[in-house]
């Protein structure tokens, strides 16, 4: 099985759960090939077309509908449906909705995990500011907070900026992760039906904030720079709680927040991975049976410490809420409410198409001179016809 992190912790986890179906198979060994996640749907591409795929991936949602449309992925609906005590109907209809066609059972969602904001709080304190969960709390935390916050933590913090986008990959393999959440939060999509949204007015007034945060705040982040908040050198960024893994030394007070809202109101973004089984595999069988047993109710509870469930028993519960020794049950209730009100990152069978024709035009975008209105302009006229 393919995956895109390589943290111990994680590892670790899933071992233990592998251990549990060798225990039931001990003629099958279950190994797990860590991808860099830059590099994951490339590489995993090239297996498939070498005729070389694994027999178990861990596929974003964004490449998702090209390998169901090109018939690559197994049905895995016989198997799961026919696992004693499998209850496939406690996984939430909206979650299922990129994997399922039909009676046909493309994947099953490993994580469905709600971008959120993690922000360093030692460096809120130094400049004297409420941090956003406090300001989330009192009903203040919007876009243009989250602005204003961001230049003041610039100032108190020599050296140091107030928001680094996601993984520091905003401005290349992260770009829709960096963009996507404030229009949504201006209640505009980077795409929907066919159709570009990245010039509709308020995705363009959500763009020209970044560009003011990089090149005229100076509080983002920019292009050639690393900010990397996991090192105490952002005060805030935008990811996931898997990567609250990576908080156990961070050497700083941190927490977690929901995403600003803005203009469009709250507008949770869904960042989904799923479990799929190659056609072309050497040992589906085996492999879909590995898969009905890892997404199974004890195990969905097991990970949801870091891959929130799609799993309505689990994620209702109160062992998700108290389940992540890393986060406080006050910061996860956040998680869940995001999961439950978000909406999933767009995707499209064209994806990798897309995001190529996309990369010129936005590094047109970020620099200090940029025409912002003709970059935008540029992006949709890249993108359109693959839409």
């Amino acid at each position: 099985m393919t995956v895109w992190t390589g943290s111990e912790v994680h590892l670790k986890m899933l071992n233990g759960i592998a251990e549990g179906f060798k225990a039931k198979h001990p003629d099958v060994n279950v190994k797990f090939e860590t991808v860099p996640v830059n590099d994951y749907t490339q590489k995993l591409t090239f297996q498939v077309a070498g005729g070389n795929p694994p027999d178990i991936a861990w596929m974003m949602e964004d490449a998702a509908p090209a390998f169901e449309n090109a018939n690559l992925l197994m049905d895995l609906g016989p198997t799961l449906k026919a696992t004693e005590g499998y209850d496939f109907a406690d996984f939430s209809q909206p979650a299922m909705g990129l994997w399922q066609k039909g009676d046909t059972v493309y994947g099953i969602p490993f994580s469905t995990s709600p971008f959120m904001i993690y922000y360093n709080k030692d460096m809120f304190d130094k400049a004297g500011l409420d941090d956003p969960l406090a300001l989330a709390a009192k009903g203040d935390w919007n876009m243009d907070r989250f602005q204003e916050v961001a230049k003041k933590l610039t100032a108190a913090n020599p050296g140091k900026w107030g928001f680094e986008f996601k993984d520091g990959e905003g401005y290349a393999s992260r770009m829709t992760h960096a963009l996507l959440p404030p229009i949504r939060a201006y209640g505009g999509d980077i795409w929907s039906n066919h159709e570009c949204g990245f010039d509709k007015p308020e995705a363009v007034k959500a763009v020209k904030q970044l560009h003011d945060m990089v090149f005229k705040d100076k509080s983002i982040v920019p292009p050639g720079e690393q900010g990397d908040y996991f090192s105490g050198n952002s005060a805030m960024t935008v990811n996931q709680i898997s990567r609250a893994s990576k908080m156990a030394e961070a050497g700083f007070k941190w927490g977690i927040a929901p995403l600003p809202s803005g203009p469009g109101g709250e507008s949770p973004v869904i960042g989904q991975a799923g479990l799929v089984v190659f056609a072309q595999g050497k040992n589906k069988d085996i492999a879909a049976e590995f898969i009905a047993h890892m997404t199974s109710k004890e195990n969905v509870a097991i990970m949801a410490q870091f891959f929130p469930p799609a799993r309505k028993s689990v994620l209702e519960s109160d062992a998700f809420i108290n389940g992540n020794k890393l986060i406080p049950p006050e910061m996860m209730k956040n998680v869940a409410a995001a999961i439950a009100n978000g909406r999933v990152h767009p995707a499209h069978e064209k994806s990798p198409q897309i995001l190529a024709a996309m990369a010129p035009r936005v590094d047109a975008l970020w620099k200090a001179n940029a025409d912002v209105d003709a970059a935008i302009k540029g992006i949709c006229s890249a993108i359109q016809p693959l839409l």
